[in-house]
């Protein structure tokens, strides 16, 4: 018996998200061995009309083409799936892996060649910029075990998160993408975090169920070399399967000059990739009321309910401060009072403290206002 769930999904994620049209070419890709919702989709766009594509991917193999990869072989392959890449309209991407920390022994310098030779070009520049696109994870084992809880209460939450009313969602988010377009000076402030920096004419984006599933942010980009200051990261990331806690950056003329973690030497690798990679690309206010924890996944933890994130690496177009980098690592600060408060401001007057927006036109942007 089907999940209705699963159906409901997958019919947003097709009709809503990429909103396919007849004779589009649509690139499903499946990380890990879930079949049902893939299944779905595959049915939701041939009611559209669509042409519908597959490519699974199992992270364990991957780890041994990685570890085993030389330069030229990885060209070859960002050129055979870029060629594809251009070939599509839609892309919607499902990671349902089993161990989240697959990659975690694939050598730093393969990595850094994986990002810059093929996810880079195929993914940053083809993908994101020249189709339309969302993804999403999946629910497992796995994924319950990172939010320590069961499975099914794991599921139950998934499909809250997931099959939320987005529509309801974009357009609360008028008032707060209107106010970033018209805001000079941000500040934010917190333990261990005093930050300042411009977002003047760089705009703002809506995030709600488009790109993402789950979804509720908006984003802009500091004003490349506006950033000072220092901020300190409250919520466990990974990146290439490694767990990184307790970042700190300190910023001088937009650029990372300190930087500090669990693992402050090969953070510090990372930030070395290239001249981008100390330097910040997004700045995003995240206000999903279903999302309260982090769970070390980023498509969720970047929309946790009162939380902002402040990414270095490459900018996005719509929002572009010109910062190009291999890498995009969004990095979640939580502001609500159990994760230690906080606040921003934007020119000078208080927009949120303590992860609740204080300001009329933006009370809709809040949990009760969402759910």
């Amino acid at each position: 018996m089907k999940d209705p769930r699963i159906q409901k999904l997958a019919a947003n994620l097709v009709c809503y998200s990429v909103d396919v049209q007849p004779g589009e070419n649509v690139l499903v890709e499946m990380i890990g061995t879930e079949r049902d919702l893939m299944n779905a989709i595959i049915e939701e766009v041939g009611k559209k009309g669509g042409n519908v594509f597959v490519q699974l991917t199992d992270k364990t193999v991957q780890r041994a083409m990685l570890k085993n990869a030389t330069e030229e072989m990885m060209k070859t392959w960002a050129e055979i799936d870029l060629n594809r890449m251009k070939q599509m309209d839609c892309y919607i991407g499902i990671r349902a892996g089993e161990n989240v920390n697959d990659l975690s022994d694939v050598p730093e310098e393969k990595m850094k060649m994986y990002n810059s030779l093929y996810s880079h070009p195929v993914h940053s520049e083809q993908r994101v910029k020249h189709t339309k696109w969302v993804v999403l994870r999946y629910p497992n084992a796995s994924m319950a075990q990172l939010a320590n809880t069961s499975t099914e209460a794991f599921e139950d939450f998934y499909f809250d998160v997931c099959n939320l009313d987005y529509a309801k969602m974009d357009k609360a988010q008028d008032s707060l993408a209107n106010l970033m377009k018209r805001t000079d000076k941000v500040r934010i402030t917190g333990p261990g975090t005093d930050l300042s920096f411009s977002i003047k004419d760089i705009g703002a984006e809506k995030c709600s169920g488009q790109k993402n599933i789950p979804d509720g942010e908006v984003y802009s980009a500091p004003v490349r070399d506006s950033v000072n200051g220092t901020i300190s990261y409250n919520a466990p990331t990974l990146y290439n399967g490694i767990t990184f806690e307790n970042i700190k950056f300190t910023f001088k003329d937009g650029k990372i000059v300190e930087a500090t973690s669990n693992d402050t030497d090969r953070i510090n690798e990372i930030l070395n990739s290239d001249d981008g990679a100390r330097h910040i690309g997004e700045f995003a206010i995240g206000f999903n009321p279903h999302i309260l924890h982090p769970m070390k996944d980023i498509l969720f933890d970047e929309k946790i309910a009162g939380s902002l994130h402040f990414t270095p690496g490459q900018a996005y177009e719509e929002t572009d401060n010109g910062n190009r980098s291999s890498i995009h690592w969004d990095l979640v600060l939580i502001q609500r009072p159990d994760y230690g408060g906080g606040e921003i401001y934007f020119d000078d007057v208080l927009i949120r403290k303590d992860g609740i927006f204080v300001i009329p036109e933006l009370e809709c942007l809040n949990p009760d206002n969402l759910k």
